[in-house]
């Protein structure tokens, strides 16, 4: 238990200071411990170091301010967060998102790296195993359409691309995103709910809205994504979910994780 409150201490700590100059060392201060104990810890709970999580959800935050606020000057966004040059951010920005700042810029904006919630406990469930994103702040969202469909997609045999490199792995996340914001409508929620587990929240309480979409997303299974030379087939797994009797957000989170492994 004490493992897991300095963890969400960290996590609340990079959270309030993604515009300052953190580093880890400032992280584990604010926790009490030593830079090493916290590092461990955050690399088994998560699998990523604490540098590349403050990173990401930098990069995340930024590709929103891009993507809602395009008069915004690209060095403007890059002071925001804690970078002294526009070349410095874009080499972060196109590390994370494959895309130079000024590519990104009017395109819509997905949740691709959501704040990380708490680790999984010891005898926790499937589902529970997979809570590491925490979506609480799309909560009222759910709430205001709550008639409304979703569309849940996975990565059918992630663990052969995430063996040729991680970097194949992260991109072939990035592609999914694509795929599935592409056949989005414009009000419609692409957001990540897990490692390569992904949902839309439609606008639309006809099913058959959703059914679509979830069939253009598998009419693009077998498509390739560019890794250096290579070419990597991608195929997802999709389906469609009401969830307007899930009240309470563990319930529509465990719902929509339990939609994904029907669809297997």
């Amino acid at each position: 238990m004490q493992n897991i409150e300095l963890l969400m201490a960290s996590l609340d700590y990079i959270e309030r200071h993604l515009s300052d100059n953190i580093k880890t060392s400032d992280v584990a201060a604010a926790c009490f411990c030593s830079k090493s104990t916290l590092e461990k810890l955050f690399r088994n709970a998560h699998n990523i170091s604490v540098h590349e999580y403050v990173i990401r959800r930098r990069m995340m935050l930024a590709a929103r301010r891009l993507s809602q606020n395009p008069g915004t000057s690209i060095l403007e966004i890059a002071l925001e967060y804690g970078y002294g040059t526009h070349e410095s951010f874009a080499r972060a920005f196109e590390q994370v998102w494959n895309c130079k700042p000024s590519e990104f810029r009017g395109t819509k904006f997905s949740e691709l790296y959501p704040r990380l919630g708490p680790p999984p406990e010891r005898g926790d469930d499937y589902i529970m195993q997979r809570k590491r994103v925490d979506i609480n702040e799309l909560y009222d969202l759910f709430q205001e359409r709550k008639d409304c469909y979703f569309v849940v997609c996975d990565i059918k045999h992630m663990k052969p691309i995430n063996e040729i490199s991680r970097k194949a792995g992260d991109l072939a996340i990035l592609e999914q995103m694509r795929r599935m914001t592409a056949v989005s409508g414009e009000d419609d929620i692409v957001f990540r709910i897990g490692g390569d587990e992904f949902c839309i929240l439609t606008a639309s309480g006809e099913q058959a809205y959703a059914q679509r979409i979830a069939d253009d997303i598998l009419l693009l299974n077998g498509q390739t994504f560019p890794y250096g030379e290579r070419q990597i087939p991608l195929t997802l797994y999709s389906a469609v979910v009401s969830l307007k009797e899930c009240h309470r957000y563990e319930e529509l989170f465990a719902g929509l994780h339990n939609a994904i492994r029907e669809s297997k």
